[in-house]
């Protein structure tokens, strides 16, 4: 499980150091790709493969599942950790999530996410209804 939130930067090479919390659950080899709202995601190869299972259940007729499917495998690249716990973020990636240099990276259960800083400012200080979206997981059974 990952939790928490790291600020840090990237360095000229596009690498950044992964937090050693993360370090632990990652392993040596992760899997990054797009995320949604502008961030990366990065997977365990394990919880990588349970999502590869799920996404090629859905139905190849349809549009939107081919859309999606399209979305996450496009960007999705195999990375390693090297022995200074850095790790390399391949440009089309920097490029998606318009990180500069200043990044975050935070846990979200069963995977990380890694954010441009300026996006997930931008995103803490929008007008996120908590609330509204507390009584639509209640609708989930959460």
């Amino acid at each position: 499980m990952f939790i928490g939130e790291y600020q840090h930067a990237i360095d000229n090479k596009n690498r950044m150091i992964v937090p050693s919390k993360f370090r632990e659950g990652l392993g040596e080899k992760f899997v990054l790709t797009k995320g949604l709202d502008g961030c990366l995601y990065a997977f365990t190869i394990n919880e990588w493969l349970l999502l590869e299972e799920k996404l090629k259940k859905l139905p190849l007729s349809n549009k939107d599942a081919r859309a999606f499917v399209r979305f996450f495998f496009s960007g999705a690249n195999e990375i390693e950790i090297d022995k200074q716990g850095r790790a390399l973020i391949p440009q089309n990636l920097i490029e998606y999530a318009g990180i500069q240099k200043d990044i975050v990276s935070i846990g979200v259960s069963s995977r990380i996410e890694i954010w441009s800083r300026t996006k997930w400012e931008d995103y803490n200080n929008s007008n996120i209804d908590f609330e509204e979206i507390s009584e639509k997981m209640s609708e989930l059974g959460i």
